[in-house]
């Protein structure tokens, strides 16, 4: 069923070239493992049983991580409510709803596809934001599973999993194996390090692109369907602010899923490169949304961003 949310050619685009590049570098990589190892069997085995695994449960390894649980409308209304409104607008699936008890801020989408999607939000957010804030959190969300993004997103990231595996087995075997192997051995594995870092290390900079600009594409759709960009902003500056005041080591545990929250666990503006970054920079969110809200004509709401 197609959503009302609007198509993003820019997006689709973008998505479409970093897979075929993704595609590329993961036929090279199959085919560079199989003539090292010399058993296509099992590496097709190994890929195909682990790619399978990321596809289907990716839901339920999120939610477990993140100590999220499906939550019935007698429990939060409010929530439910939001989330109806929307998916009303938007014309799509209404997603599972679910709450992480974490005082961190934030929210994720994840989920193979519109009938099989969870919504989570923290209960830290529930209590920072007001009603119209939280609906422009979700509608954000919910652009990521309109867009298909987080089956994207999941399906291309698996090369780099893949291959950081592949590094981590081959470093390990020739450090504890090394002297039981002849010097062939020694070269092949070596072989599979050197293509497997090579292989992490470009699909890593090929999905944080594809990630910031989704990301971006989210925040438009959720402005554009609720009409109120403002809001969305406020939220995000609201998040964003709360996140620079929580200890380091209390964001620790929720950083490996910050290519699915609605604002990244860092904390604090990444010092780290942009082209590093999950996420766009706050700076780049809100002016997009600026542009949006003169766009569409919006009145500046009192005090809003």
């Amino acid at each position: 069923m197609r959503s009302r949310f609007r198509s993003d050619r820019r997006l689709t685009a973008r998505m479409g070239v970093t897979l075929f590049l993704l595609g590329l570098l993961y036929v090279a990589f199959i085919a560079a493992l199989i003539v090292l190892l010399k058993s296509w069997v099992l590496v097709v085995v190994i890929v195909a049983a682990m790619l399978g695994a990321q596809y289907w449960f990716s839901d339920r390894v999120a939610l477990f991580a993140m100590r999220g649980r499906p939550v019935e409308r007698e429990e939060y209304p409010g929530l439910h409510g939001v989330v109806d409104r929307l998916c009303a607008m938007a014309d799509m699936p209404k997603p599972v709803v679910a709450v992480s008890d974490m005082e961190m801020p934030n929210a994720f989408a994840t989920g193979r596809n519109a009938d099989h999607a969870v919504v989570c939000v923290t209960t830290g957010l529930l209590r920072r934001l007001e009603r119209d804030e939280l609906e422009g959190v979700l509608a954000h969300e919910l652009a990521h599973v309109a867009h298909k993004d987080v089956a994207v997103i999941t399906i291309a990231s698996f090369l780099g999993v893949i291959a950081g595996l592949v590094v981590r087995f081959a470093f390990y075997s020739q450090l504890f194996g090394g002297g039981r192997r002849d010097q062939n051995t020694a070269v092949v594995l070596a072989a599979v390090m050197g293509v497997s870092a090579a292989v992490y290390a470009l699909s890593f900079l090929l999905i944080r692109a594809l990630s910031r600009y989704r990301e971006l594409a989210a925040d438009r759709a959720a402005a554009l369907l609720t009409g109120r960009p403002s809001v969305l902003a406020s939220a995000l500056t609201k998040v964003s602010g709360d996140l620079a005041r929580i200890p380091t080591k209390d964001l620790r545990t929720a950083q490996a899923f910050n290519a699915f929250y609605f604002t990244p666990a860092l904390g604090r503006e990444p010092n780290l490169a942009r082209i590093l970054s999950t996420h766009p920079s706050l700076e780049q969110r809100l002016e997009q949304l600026g542009r949006i809200s003169a766009e569409l004509g919006e009145p500046t709401a009192p005090g809003g961003a």
